[in-house]
């Protein structure tokens, strides 16, 4: 059972280990209150990060905003670098994911809330509706999984295995080429090509919710130790932050384009 969600590896749940006292295995309902909780984690990272951002505003002539924009981008610069390790150690060390993945929630939260202020200045309500979608998107998936609507197909996991795959690709060049001063702009301006390209990122971050629940109900099923909960949890929030992003840089795009 694959998935293109890093922190859901085809041997995830090869732990070696299946305790068989219900009290000591994982459950569905556990993940979902262990994702509930790193969720709020993450929305009070943001919401302290943006609430900093706006009360330090000041309104000048024609009622423009002006914000510490280099705090912000400190903010999202350390969460993101802190957010990056944390997901790498609980990667390596499942064991580890109830104690770290709180703090990644949190990382992750600075991330959220500093890059959601500083669009926010240049494109006012952007930030709630990519909080919108996200959150809309999840709820149509969730509703379509669990009712049988949506069926994962093995023909269906290796095309998001492979998409994705190519996404992290195209995204680890573009990081590449610019410390030789070759933009990938196709990714980044608001041309039809790259309002595309990210409607397709947009689908394939979707899907790959689909994907980690059928994996964490494959490891409720299978009775796999309890921490993994906490670790299904973070593989969430994994998926969902980067999805969010998604639907801000498309937000951006649109914005741009009209």
């Amino acid at each position: 059972m694959r998935t293109s969600n890093p922190a859901l590896k085809p041997d995830v749940f090869n732990s070696g280990y299946y305790s068989q006292s219900s009290q000591d295995v994982m459950t569905v309902d556990g993940a979902i209150s262990k994702s509930a909780i790193l969720l709020a984690i993450l929305l009070a990272s943001a919401g302290w990060v943006w609430s900093l951002a706006f009360q330090s505003q000041t309104i000048g002539q024609g009622g423009g905003m002006a914000a510490n924009i280099q705090q912000l981008a400190t903010f999202t610069t350390v969460g993101g670098i802190g957010g990056l390790i944390l997901a790498i150690i609980i990667l390596f060390k499942k064991t580890w994911a109830p104690v770290l993945a709180p703090v990644y929630a949190g990382a992750e939260g600075l991330v959220i809330g500093g890059a959601s202020a500083l669009l926010e200045m240049q494109y006012p309500g952007i930030a709630i509706q990519a909080a919108f979608l996200t959150f809309s998107t999840l709820g149509v998936l969730v509703f379509g999984y669990k009712a049988g609507l949506i069926k994962v197909t093995e023909k269906f996991r290796s095309i998001i295995v492979m998409g994705t795959g190519a996404i992290f690709l195209l995204y680890l060049a573009s990081f590449i080429m610019s410390f030789f001063g070759v933009p990938f702009s196709f990714l980044h301006d608001s041309s039809p090509l790259s309002i595309g390209i990210s409607l397709l990122i947009c689908f394939f971050a979707a899907m790959n919710l689909i994907l980690d629940f059928e994996l964490i109900e494959s490891g409720a099923r299978r009775r796999a130790p309890k921490y993994f909960e906490w670790f299904s949890a973070f593989a969430l929030l994994v998926t969902l932050v980067w999805l969010y992003l998604e639907f801000l840089n498309l937000l951006r795009k649109l914005r741009d384009e009209n």
